[in-house]
């Protein structure tokens, strides 16, 4: 039997490993993004500097596992959901495949754009959507090239600079802390675009390595692939945790900063080995996700929700910061610490889980990931939402009803073609 795959995909059967992965990960996210808000008299890697011994062992544990280690794995689940696109695209012309990519990245700049003005300057949705106007000819290429083309950008962001956040002393500036509402869209209208344009070169790499991960359907298919997966988990997470210690030590106050010319080569080395880290967490998870099969818990049920609305749940985070630290609101930034920061980041993540479990249960998508489809599908998505809303209905009605698994004549490698994975409606 053949169907027709020019549309999205039905959510009823999904991967566990892409939503698992980008699920946990928002509380990286979550606890990277909320600590460049706080302010001191002192600052490094974007921690205040002077703490307790408690903020210290916290500083130095998020500049080692989390800093600039859970954006890469992001970029790389976005290769690997254009290329699930770019699959399903097989009785489409190339000009037509591109077009849809383009508008789901016109509709990502578009979301990313407001999301930077009116709550985080510091977004990366824009620049995803900006990614994809260049991933929508990548996906043509061949494996020889998606890879050098990965080692090139790798390469260039490990040479030595002075652009490093993980050793830069600035504190935030009126784009993240505006004081006013006119000072915040006028110092947002003029960073907004430079991290929207510059934001992609640091996401060529892990995007050019998850759109040839994802033609294999590395994610999809762990079992198959489980020694590649403990080998890049090991290797990358442990590389990411060595390459960190320069930086992470500086922050944690435990060696002195050395001079410029040093600190041009710890910064690189720390972003450099923090894209491995993000191929180490997605193998990782993955390994996790193909040792737990069927056997879900409420536990990762609930983590996966949050992957499958990664883009409304991290959107939440936005609000909870512009509200927690603007300083024209309850502007905590100079009273909250590293370590209340970073729980405050957990519960906050903890809260999305929450949401999207209940969302989950009631059979509700996110309302962005629904946005970003609707631009991009157009009545092929409208048709989807019917027959979802249909099945999710007969489901709840049947109490423990399976999904039904549609086969297709292109899906021979298995379950994987009746699968949506992390379509550029996510993160």
């Amino acid at each position: 039997m053949t169907t027709d795959r020019s549309g999205p995909t039905n959510p009823a059967g999904r991967a566990l490993a892409p939503d698992l992965a980008r699920g946990f990960m928002l509380l990286f996210i979550a606890v990277a993004n909320s600590h460049y808000f706080l302010r001191g008299s002192r600052i490094f890697g974007g921690f205040p500097q002077g703490g307790s011994v408690i903020d210290s062992v916290t500083t130095w544990s998020i500049s080692t596992f989390v800093d600039g280690r859970a954006f890469p794995m992001f970029g790389l689940l976005f290769g690997y959901g254009v290329a699930h696109i770019v699959r399903r695209q097989t009785a489409s012309r190339p000009r037509d495949v591109r077009r849809l990519l383009w508008r789901r990245g016109s509709a990502l700049v578009v979301v990313g754009t407001l999301h930077a003005l009116l709550l985080y300057v510091g977004d990366i949705l824009a620049a995803y959507g900006v990614l994809l106007f260049v991933g929508a000819w990548m996906v043509r290429w061949r494996d020889r090239r998606l890879l050098l083309t990965a080692l090139l950008f790798f390469v260039l962001t490990s040479l030595p600079s002075a652009g490093s956040s993980a050793v830069s002393s600035d504190p935030p500036d009126p784009s993240m802390l505006p004081p006013d509402v006119g000072t915040m869209f006028a110092a947002r209208m003029e960073v907004a675009p430079v991290v929207a344009l510059l934001g992609p070169i640091g996401f060529l790499c892990p995007l050019a390595v998850g759109l040839w991960a994802g033609r294999r359907r590395i994610l999809e298919e762990p079992e198959r692939n489980r020694t590649l997966l403990r080998v890049t988990a090991a290797a990358g997470i442990g590389m990411a945790a060595l390459g960190a210690q320069p930086a992470a030590l500086m922050a944690a106050g435990v060696v002195d900063v050395p001079g410029p010319q040093a600190l041009e080569v710890i910064g690189p080395l720390h972003d450099a080995t923090g894209v491995l880290g993000g191929f180490g967490y997605a193998a990782l998870l993955a390994l996790v996700a193909a040792r737990v099969g069927s056997r879900r818990g409420r536990a990762v049920s609930a983590v996966a929700a949050v992957g499958r609305r990664s883009m409304t749940c991290y959107l939440a985070q936005s609000v909870v910061w512009a509200v927690v630290f603007t300083p024209f609101l309850l502007d905590l930034s100079g009273k909250l610490t590293v370590t209340t920061t970073a729980l405050l980041a957990t519960a906050v993540w903890s809260a999305t889980v929450l949401l999207a479990h209940s969302m989950q249960r009631h059979g509700r998508r996110g309302p962005f990931e629904v946005l970003v489809r609707r631009v991009t599908y157009g009545r092929a998505d409208l048709r989807d939402a019917r027959t979802g809303s249909s099945g999710s209905r007969k489901s709840r009605g049947h109490g423990h009803a399976p999904p039904v698994q549609v086969q297709t004549e292109v899906g021979r490698g298995g379950a994987g073609e009746a699968v949506e994975l992390a379509d550029g409606d996510r993160l």
